[in-house]
């Protein structure tokens, strides 16, 4: 078997692409087709003794489209050729779609004005000037038939291929129109001829050039919105690959010297100073610094690395010199790994079917039929040519897709831009219609759930909290450790100002040691405070208790006693569990995936009613996860923001990308969250429930009008009544039916979310000033009354640990004051235990 990669020039839609797919899979010998719409590219797998390249290519071709194999190609020349295909495609449909709009707009102006009573020129009005008014028509018309050609080509071509799909329905329903007016002109000449001036004005009200090249103009803009949402991926993989540094600095022979990326082997010595990016993956043989892997992981916080520790390529040195010895290099590292599970991804991403072109293969060709039995059946009755004509074109008119083509897109259209007011984009139809049906949806931790960078959430201390900062802060200030930057930060944000320090030093993977008036001291992990032999006391337990919460504990010491404590941690944003459980609500499963390691994920978890927690995942790990969800008969969104979330945000059937995280990750998912607000994911998959309803309900109302109109255009009711449709009615009735689909579609212009949950879920911890105290703030129902705001607080005040309690009977708050740690388990299960409820 062989498998071999073709470019695609021409598709637009997804029946595009399914066109392309069923052309190719009828041929003996394919085994697997992979059509790539993103990308405009498929992958084949045949067997080559029995199909060759050229059959493959003769398929796309009669299915309505050019290809082209891609064999002996550099990558580079590949993405550049790529890349100008999609951009001639998308100029020249902008060049279609400005000349159509050009035509069209005064085409329509000339067609309504008599019926609107719109200023005219004197040429155009009255019946000696009805031939001029027809044929103007036709002139500006045929330039909008002629740019949209296409149509016609595709739709033709796989309407005799026996697979019609929506440019069939255009082309044969424009078609009718264009037939139909170009006879009426014919027919108000003829009459002319004769004084029949009766037949001029009936004739000359019957034309349906504006119908066709509306149709067309607007179908064109549908196509475009589309086009320009495409290709993203290859922009993705792109800003991957230049992550990487172009060259590296390596030891040859004794001396530092500078080579290409491309030239470095397995082995090579590799140096890296501060600030520079790491050339490839490898193992560190000396020195010792921090790295910056959150362009890889996602997460937030450098590594401390020292000898025998793994570097990642393209992640970043934040402080120490290095050298590393090159395991792993070119297309084995891992993010040229996770380049190529985006480009898996994204090619194994099936297009849905348009509910439209599903309709189209059985309406089409009923249609026709129809059509062609109404016609010769009323000449078999006896009616003159001109009336079975006329019969046969009313139904075709009357089917004329304008409101099946219209149905979905100006949903789309409305549904899109009501997402935008909202923070909200949606980068194709295609996610806008597979998110209703979500029913998983995998968060990334690290700037989805959580801020995405540390800050001071805790303050113990035996010290004033603003001596304790300054302190801590002033020690921090020399560091470039984002832990040093949080409690910088806050110093800042305090108005605490910073004093002048001696002698300071790093001690890799303990903390830092300063001299402050001739004064030793430290600020680090626990483990400092016990290499300096200094007794934890209280404050042991109070930092297991942050750690358990997920924190990061900061003892600051002198060198007899430890004075205080310092948290830190990627906090919550403050609307991530009301949106967990809004989706929660709507009977969305949550998963939450993070590399963290299981406690500082489960602490997280908890803290946000997440039940299901897959922890320590490597970066080219969580495509995987996403995978096997899917596999399991889920449909699943996925919501990310980091490098590392691109593959995965790829795979998932809607890839959702918080707006403040990477290019790379916003530009491989189908939906951006602007505001980086994980309730706009909620509001996102309302609206697309919201959508699919509005584009079903416009269905209704394009076939509505077909299934009463047509029976009636092929004269079902002329023996018994005497009722017939002629054409130009049944250009009333197809344009009634636009009207009504673009009317109901305006109607989500008043699309509201709806939210179950109020925005104060979170447990709130507060720093106060004044010695080892804490502020939580938990809610709490089922209180009636001041007997049971009493209660409340009166066993709150029994919990070991709790200071003060205030209880607020109208917000439902209970505010209390620590003077040690206590978890937040414990004063929920007190409140619990006296008879109320925790609002979550």
């Amino acid at each position: 078997m062989k498998s071999q990669k073709f470019n695609l020039k021409g598709m637009t839609c997804s029946a595009c692409s399914a066109a392309v797919d069923r052309g190719v899979k009828k041929i003996n010998g394919v085994e697997d087709v992979n059509v790539n719409l993103l990308t405009n590219s498929m992958s084949v797998k045949y067997d080559e003794t029995k199909v060759k390249n050229e059959d493959i290519i003769n398929a796309v071709e009669n299915a309505g489209y050019d290809a082209y194999t891609l064999d002996s190609i550099k990558q580079n020349t590949l993405e550049k050729k790529e890349s100008n295909v999609s951009k001639n495609e998308l100029k020249e449909m902008k060049k279609r779609l400005i000349i159509s709009f050009i035509f069209s707009i005064p085409l329509f102006y000339l067609s309504m004005g008599h019926m609107m009573n719109w200023p005219l020129p004197a040429i155009f009005m009255g019946t000696e000037n009805a031939l001029i008014f027809a044929f103007t028509q036709f002139i500006l018309c045929i330039p909008v038939v002629m740019i949209n050609n296409k149509y016609y080509r595709v739709g033709f071509k796989t309407l005799i291929k026996k697979s019609p799909n929506m440019d069939s329905l255009i082309a044969i329903g424009t078609s009718a129109a264009l037939l139909y007016g170009v006879y009426a002109i014919y027919k108000i000449g003829y009459a002319f001829g004769r004084n029949d001036l009766d037949v001029v004005m009936t004739y000359a009200m019957d034309l349906y050039f504006e119908s066709a090249a509306v149709v067309l103009t607007l179908i064109t803009l549908g196509k475009y919105f589309e086009a320009r949402a495409k290709g993203k991926t290859s922009d993705a993989i792109k800003k991957l690959i230049n992550l990487s540094p172009k060259k590296a600095t390596v030891i040859k022979d004794g001396k530092e010297i500078e080579i290409l990326v491309e030239d470095l082997v397995v082995g090579d010595e590799i140096i890296v100073k501060p600030g520079q990016s790491v050339p490839s993956d490898g193992v560190i043989i000396e020195g010792k610094t921090s790295i910056d892997e959150s362009m890889l992981t996602g997460e937030s916080i450098p590594v401390e690395k020292s000898i025998n520790d793994n570097v990642i390529g393209a992640s970043i040195n934040k402080s120490g010199y290095i050298k590393f010895k090159a395991t792993k290099v070119g297309n084995d590292t891992v993010l040229s790994q996770i380049i190529k599970l985006v480009e898996e991804a994204s090619a194994s991403k099936a297009p849905i079917s348009k509910l439209a072109d599903k309709i189209s293969r059985v309406f089409v060709p009923v249609v026709i039929a129809i059509a062609f039995i109404a016609t010769i059946s009323w000449l078999i009755l006896g009616y003159s040519f001109e009336f079975a004509l006329t019969i046969g074109i009313s139904v075709l008119v009357i089917s004329c897709p304008c409101a099946l083509g219209l149905a979905t897109p100006t949903a789309i259209m409305v549904g899109t831009g009501k997402g935008a007011e909202n923070g909200i984009l949606i980068k194709s139809a295609e996610a806008l219609e597979i998110a209703h049906s979500i029913d998983t949806i995998v968060l990334d931790k690290t700037g989805t759930i959580t801020m995405g960078k540390p800050v001071v959430t805790d303050i113990f201390t035996k010290l004033h909290k603003d001596k304790l900062l300054q302190l801590a802060a002033s020690i921090e200030k020399k560091s470039e450790h984002p832990l040093a930057d949080a409690i910088v930060n806050c110093a800042k944000d305090n108005k605490i100002e910073l004093t002048e320090i001696q002698e300071f030093t790093a001690l890799h993977g303990l903390g830092l040691e300063a001299k402050i008036n001739n004064q030793t001291f430290f600020i680090g992990n626990m483990k400092l405070v016990e290499q300096t032999g200094i007794k934890t006391g209280e404050f042991d337990s109070i930092s297991r208790g942050l750690s358990q919460e997920g924190r990061t504990p900061m003892a600051v010491c002198d060198e007899k006693e430890i004075l205080g404590i310092i948290a830190v941690a990627d906090v919550i944003k403050p609307t991530s569990k009301q949106a967990i459980l809004e989706l929660k609500n709507m009977g969305i499963n949550v998963v939450m995936l993070t590399g963290d390691n299981k406690l500082t994920a489960n602490a997280i978890a908890k803290q946000i009613d997440v039940n299901e927690v897959i922890s320590d995942v490597l970066p080219q790990e969580k495509e995987l996860q996403v995978r096997k969800l899917q596999d399991s008969g889920k449909s699943v969104a996925m919501v990310g923001d980091g490098i590392n979330d691109a593959p995965a945000l790829v795979r998932a059937n809607v890839g959702i990308a918080i707006g403040a995280g990477t290019d790379v990750a916003i530009e491989s998912a189908d939906i951006i969250l602007v505001k980086s607000d994980l309730m706009d994911a909620v509001k996102a998959i309302q609206l697309s429930k919201s959508v699919i309803i509005n584009i079903k309900e416009n269905l209704f109302w394009a076939f509505i009008y077909n299934i009463i109109g047509i029976p009636i255009a092929a004269g079902v009711l002329y023996i018994a009544f005497g009722l017939k449709l002629n054409p130009m009615l049944a250009g009333g009735a197809m344009s009634l039916s636009s009207v009504c689909v673009v009317s109901n579609a305006l109607r989500l212009k008043f699309f509201k979310p709806k939210f179950k949950y109020s925005n104060k879920l979170n447990n709130k911890v507060k720093n106060t000033q004044g010695e080892m105290t804490m502020e939580k703030i938990i809610l709490v129902g089922g209180m009636s009354c001041g007997h049971c705001s009493s209660r409340v607080e009166k066993a709150l005040s029994a919990v070991d640990g709790v200071e003060k309690v205030s209880v607020n009977l109208e917000t439902k708050e209970a505010k209390v004051t620590l003077n040690k740690y206590v978890e937040s388990s414990i004063l929920e299960n007190t409140i619990i235990e006296v008879g109320y409820d925790i609002i979550k």
